[in-house]
């Protein structure tokens, strides 16, 4: 493969490049002669239907204010939970109180979730939550982390009873499975974030009040109280109220299930189970990685027996893929991950320019890698959880182009299709409200237009959404990988070029090269190829050809058996 730029050919960091080209080189394959396709032979990354999505995630309550009449504004009382503001630099201010968004804002912005490409929307925790901000912890600062005084459950994840609507999300005939029901009609599939180890916050209020640390059942009987006492002084043995929870700590304040509880399995298995029956097509697991393996297994297995296949994947917030990865294998329930190791590299490549492509393929782990099946990863580079990408417009684009041609199954956090909030973490701006106005004006967004064109592309392709990938040059401002999915009678190759350069660049391919008919993923033309195909990327674009047959080149298929062999630890 011989790479240019501007018509002339790089002369720094890839000069093996040019005075040997890869297909020509030692290491490199090399051309041989097409052959009758061998018909055991199957290519895929995965086989799980949900891949075939992308995600888009709202905090519910930030998105859109679809309906003023659920806000709740003067609830609370002397612990208001409407518009809490905490002030910071320059005007600016965050806000920890309910902001209004709800069920009818994420649906009457289906059509826009839609069209921007995206096959399922992902939501922040439905469950009821106390109804008053919360009193004790350590108070919430500008940029503060893990803070919680004066915080409301605006977010979904302090709920006390997980078989009940929070009363700031429906409206007059749009409850859960009517919501769930809705979308389904605009094309959009639904993934419920769900807690199922920790409750609300517990202890260290100067007054008990109503809800904090307690966990009611559907008929909405208290069945786990904290009664605002630290972990260590609970007696789960002698106090029936207590024996929901363990005696250590979790995270802040929460209060801390505990995973050897049969009683607990069964209350979290039978209210996901509810609102699964109500619509919920997928799971996002809150906090998985602080709970240990076995309970998932136990809780997969539960939820699985009913819903055969039933996708989910879990938050193990660590950069490390040996300890996220025992969660997606057997031992861990087979519940899939968000690609915390792959998140940090992207963020390392596209917050940067200058920033070299070869950072990403160590966290891919296409071959021998940790996980059970790493095409069936969550790839991502920012959440609520997070300082949101702190990168150009330009860099955004680039960001989109790799998530959307790359192994995995993306997530787009709200916002994002314009950089909104870009660098901000919670508390300094990254969970701010959203609003109809900006998504109304979003189509005017570079960053917008070019995700639109992009994520469109992935969901016209099962060689994007689940093909092997075979990487042939991540290196300096380019990428060059095929994706190939050849199973069941269905077949198709995309060969990827990005470029994330600020100049454009002029690419010939030649590895693994199949000769035949290809076409522009993007502009649909149709060119035939032979021993090279030659193009150029333009500056932070992309290029997409695809071939939709059976392929025959010998070196080509051989090298993908290998992939396929070795894509599993």
């Amino acid at each position: 493969m011989i790479l240019h730029n501007c018509g002339k050919a790089f002369r720094t960091g890839i000069v093996i490049i040019i005075a040997c080209t890869l297909s020509a080189c030692a290491s490199a394959p090399k051309p041989t002669s097409d052959i009758a396709v061998a018909s055991t032979d199957v290519f895929y990354g995965t086989l799980e239907p949900f891949a075939s999505e992308s995600i888009y995630f709202v905090v519910t309550d930030r998105f859109v204010n679809g309906d003023p009449g659920n806000d709740q504004r003067d609830q609370g009382g002397t612990h208001p939970t409407f518009d809490v503001r905490i002030p910071g630099p320059n005007g600016e201010s965050d806000n920890i109180g309910y902001l209004g968004g709800d069920f009818k804002g994420v649906l009457d912005n289906a059509d826009y979730i839609h069209d921007l490409g995206f096959g399922a929307v992902w939501i922040t925790p439905i469950t009821d939550n106390p109804d008053e901000a919360f009193s004790g912890g350590d108070p919430v600062s500008w940029g503060s982390g893990l803070t919680d005084r004066g915080k409301t459950g605006y977010h979904g994840y302090w709920s006390d009873n997980f078989f009940k609507l929070d009363e700031h999300l429906p409206s007059p005939d749009l409850d859960f499975a009517a919501f769930t029901h809705k979308l389904r009609e605009k094309g959009l599939q639904t993934v419920l974030d769900i807690v199922a180890n920790h409750g609300s916050p517990a202890w260290t209020m100067p007054i008990m009040q109503p809800k904090f640390g307690k966990i009611y059942d559907a008929q909405n009987h208290l069945i786990a109280d904290q009664a605002n006492l630290p972990p260590e002084k609970l007696d789960p043995k002698h106090q029936p109220l207590q024996a929901f929870y363990k005696t250590t700590p979790i995270l802040a304040q929460l209060s801390n299930i505990d995973e050897n509880n049969p009683a607990a399995l069964d209350y979290f298995v039978g209210a996901y189970e509810q609102w699964i029956d109500q619509g919920a097509a997928a799971f996002r697991i809150d906090a998985i990685g602080l709970t240990p393996t076995a309970y998932w297994k136990k809780f997969s297995a539960r939820i699985r027996a009913r819903h055969p296949g039933f996708f989910m994947f879990g938050e193990n917030f660590d950069y490390d893929a040996s300890k996220i990865a025992p969660y997606t294998r057997d031992e861990g329930g087979a519940i899939t991950v968000l690609d915390f190791p792959l998140k940090q590299k992207i963020a390392q490549v596209f917050e940067h320019s200058g920033s070299d492509y070869a950072a990403l393929e160590p966290a891919l782990f296409l071959e021998n890698g940790p996980y059970r099946n790493p095409y069936e990863l969550i790839t991502f580079y920012d959440n609520h959880d997070m300082a949101r990408l702190n990168a150009s417009d330009a860099g955004f684009i680039d960001a989109h182009n790799w998530l959307f041609t790359a192994r995995g199954i993306p997530v787009i956090y709200y916002g994002s299709e314009t950089g909104f909030m870009r660098g901000r973490a919670e508390h300094a701006g990254n969970r701010n409200y959203f609003g109809q106005q900006r998504v109304n004006a979003a189509p005017a967004s570079r960053i917008y237009q070019q995700l639109k064109r992009i994520a469109n592309v992935r969901r016209n392709s099962i060689a994007l959404q689940r093909g092997l990938q075979l990487d042939v040059h991540l290196a300096g401002d380019l990428a060059v990988f095929y994706r190939v999915y050849e199973n069941a009678g269905t077949t198709q190759t995309a060969l990827v070029l990005l470029n994330k350069g600020d100049t454009e660049s002029s690419i010939d391919v030649r590895d693994y090269l199949q000769a035949g008919k290809w076409r522009d993923a993007l502009t649909s033309e149709t060119l035939r190829v032979g021993e090279n195909l030659h193009t150029a990327v333009a500056a932070h674009g992309v290029r997409i050809y695809l071939y939709d047959h059976a392929l025959t080149r010998t070196d080509l298929r051989a090298r993908l058996r290998d992939l396929m062999s070795h894509k599993a630890g």
